[in-house]
């Protein structure tokens, strides 16, 4: 139900809408003199797009993206369950990513959640296809609620069930690429002195120093047992992402640099210096559900302006 006064205009909207490919997408809408606005496609359960009052992009989405099911499209923020990358015997980061989701009329209840003044949509996965069965013979009930507030704010809760007698685990990384003006001009703060697994390194584990994060090259990590908050700051753009997580103890931080980038096929050869993944995620120790067990992870992101 509204709050008593507001208008129909400055009511947050949900509305159903279809890509240029006729695969349905979801749009969150909270008026803020313009609209601030969020895409979410039922490929993959995917945000594609987050904007500003200002019709700023947030995400970065590749140029050369493959929009069309079932190929992951490059950016937003794919969920990759219920393995990240080749850590395990599954494809590259899991099967979510790939399958359609649905959207949930009734889903459970969320206690803590407080729907004020919020555009936001709920999206479950389940097992019903012989290829996931086959591949992941568990069976799960995947909740996901898609939040845009008031203040532009954007939250993503998962919930994953385990809805039968056998016990499973998984991982799990919102693998996030914010859109940033150059590479060379962001940095990273609230991974100091934390260790982490090198990809580039067969995932050899190193402690970082003292510093905030800066690139000069190829970056591949998983930091673990992270801060709740962690920041990217821009600044050319005069921006800060604050990444806040609950339930979510590891951070992956990642950028192909040009010669990874030119091998990517879904990648312009110099797009790389205008992404940056950085992505909350539980990776290092896998998540176990006994029967009739639920896990919640929850990202919230959000966007502060320097003058």
């Amino acid at each position: 139900m509204e709050p008593s006064g507001v208008s129909d205009e400055k009511r947050p909207t949900v509305d159903l809408i279809k890509d240029k490919n006729g695969t349905d997408q979801i749009l969150l809408q909270n008026p803020k003199g313009a609209s601030v606005k969020v895409i979410i496609s039922l490929h993959g359960g995917q945000v594609l797009s987050w904007k500003t009052d200002k019709g700023d992009e947030l995400l970065f989405t590749s140029a050369k993206a493959n929009s069309k099911p079932p190929h992951p499209v490059r950016g937003g923020i794919p969920i990759c369950f219920p393995q990240f990358g080749t850590r395990g015997s599954l494809e590259q980061h899991g099967f979510a990513r790939n399958k359609m989701w649905l959207v949930e009329e009734n889903p459970p209840a969320l206690p803590s959640f407080d729907s004020t003044n919020k555009a936001y949509i709920d999206l479950v996965l389940k097992p019903s296809d012989e290829d996931t069965t086959r591949i992941w013979p568990h069976c799960f009930e995947f909740h996901l609620r898609v939040s845009l507030a008031l203040d532009g704010n954007l939250t993503l809760i998962s919930r994953v069930r385990n809805i039968n007698s056998k016990p499973f685990s998984f991982s799990i990384a919102y693998h996030t690429y914010f859109s940033i003006s150059d590479i060379s001009e962001v940095r990273v703060e609230g991974l100091e002195t934390l260790d982490y697994l090198d990809n580039l390194f067969e995932k050899e584990r190193f402690t970082e120093q003292g510093d905030a994060l800066t690139f000069e090259s190829e970056v591949d990590r998983v930091y673990l047992n992270s801060r709740d908050v962690v920041a990217v700051f821009d600044h050319e753009k005069k921006r800060t992402f604050l990444i806040k997580k609950e339930g979510l103890p590891d951070v992956v931080v990642w950028n192909p640099w040009d010669k990874k980038a030119k091998a990517l096929t879904d990648l312009g050869d110099e797009e790389y210096k205008h992404m940056l993944c950085v992505d909350g995620a539980a990776i290092e120790k896998p998540i176990n559900l006994k029967s009739g067990e639920e896990w919640t992870g929850k990202l919230n992101l959000s966007l502060v302006l320097s003058t």
